[in-house]
């Protein structure tokens, strides 16, 4: 009997260890993972693997219920067998934020782009915030550039376009809608602060917020040809653990 396929996850998130005290999305990123104690691998490329950004991730996931690492590609330790190996080991990959046109250029000089795909297909949890949530996108609303703007070169694992800050960086809203309404940009998904989702095989199957009033935001080009279309998504509020 032929073996089904593992369904393919990824999840976009607007909060986290290096935003939040509460831990609750990360915590929400473990329990989606395939086993109880999961292999969490940081990647903090878009910020050029700063080291402040490293000592937070393993401050806050250190002590949890899994085994974190971390994959520095500026100054890479791994040959390309090796970290072939190391990433499909992987349950959860979660990339961090930064600069994604500069994540996207090191991702594919060093193959991590092709790498990230195969774990992927092969059961991995790929998700992060910020650049780490635009890079999983055919496109994505940045500032890479400096002022915002379009980047219609991502890796494509999730179909249309994403938006982080929806809510929280001045001219995101305006400027995404303008840019979906244009066709600049694809449709796609708008995150406010505080808000994870998780799409399995590129549907949206689980939305959850730390805060009652943050929403994702899907955002599709209107009948009138001129504006876009926004409708809120209301996800499950996620309260503090007993431990």
């Amino acid at each position: 009997m032929a073996r089904s396929a593992a369904p393919r996850r990824l999840a976009l998130l607007g909060g986290g260890f290096s935003t939040d005290e509460d831990g609750l999305l990360d915590d929400w990123v473990l329990g989606c993972a395939r086993v109880s104690r999961p292999k969490v691998c940081f990647v903090p490329t878009a910020s050029g693997d700063a080291p402040g950004y490293v000592e937070r991730f393993l401050g806050a996931f250190g002590p949890r219920e899994c085994e974190p690492s971390v994959l520095p590609l500026f100054r890479r330790e791994l040959d390309d067998w090796g970290l072939r190996a190391f990433l499909a080991a992987q349950d959860i990959v979660y990339v961090g934020g930064g600069n994604t046109a500069n994540l996207l250029a090191v991702w594919r000089t060093h193959g991590v782009d092709r790498l990230l795909r195969e774990a992927w297909a092969g059961g991995t949890l790929l998700c992060g915030i910020s650049a780490g949530a635009n890079c999983w996108a055919e496109a994505s609303h940045t500032d890479s550039f400096g002022p915002l703007g379009v980047l219609r070169d991502g890796l494509g694992l999730l179909p249309g376009s994403v938006c982080p800050h929806y809510d929280s960086e001045p001219g995101r809203r305006p400027s995404y809608q303008e840019a979906v309404a244009t066709g600049a940009l694809p449709a796609g998904w708008a995150l406010d602060d505080g808000v994870g989702a998780l799409f399995t095989d590129g549907e949206l199957t689980e939305t959850v917020t730390r805060a009652p009033a943050a929403r994702l935001h899907r955002v599709e080009p209107a009948a009138d040809g001129r504006s876009a279309s926004v409708r809120a998504v209301e996800g499950r509020v996620l309260k503090t653990r007993t431990r």
